[in-house]
């Protein structure tokens, strides 16, 4: 008897989470620069923008490779188990990290430790609102298995 075989999100699924994820993440991260950096509302705007069209080109790609690692390995992977989701979670801002510093350096006029302190924070929190918010999508938006 063979396994069945184990279903993934579609491409538009894909494309889905990432726009409803980062619309909301445009608007906290926007306002939160704003008042952390005493800058104008539609430059730091501005940046979420840029960071968050970075961000979810990354995302289709980063979520398609990580559900194919569950997949060889035989894990469902809107099932994934805690130890996955922050795994899944940790690699995904680590990897925004290494594409927004210098956009963050250039765009702020910071210097590196400023751009890397301020990005650090924001990781720790949207390391918690990927955590979250992909919690919640698997459950709103569950993958039926094949019997």
């Amino acid at each position: 008897m063979t396994k069945p075989q184990i279903v993934t999100r579609s491409g538009w699924d894909r494309i889905r989470y990432a726009v409803i994820f980062e619309a909301l993440l445009i608007l906290g991260f926007g306002a939160a620069l704003s008042g952390l950096s005493d800058s104008n509302i539609f430059r730091t705007g501005a940046l979420a923008v840029v960071l968050s069209l970075i961000a979810m080109i990354v995302s289709v790609f980063y979520n398609y490779l990580f559900d194919q690692v569950d997949v060889r390995s035989g894990r469902v992977p809107t099932e994934r188990a805690l130890a996955g989701r922050v795994v899944h979670a940790l690699g995904f801002e680590f990897l925004l990290v290494l594409t927004s510093l210098p956009i963050i350096m250039w765009w702020m006029s910071w210097s590196f430790w400023q751009a890397l302190s301020f990005d650090l924070v924001a990781m720790a929190c949207v390391i918690i609102y990927t955590f979250l918010f992909t919690l919640a999508y698997d459950r709103v938006f569950p993958i039926a298995q094949q019997e």
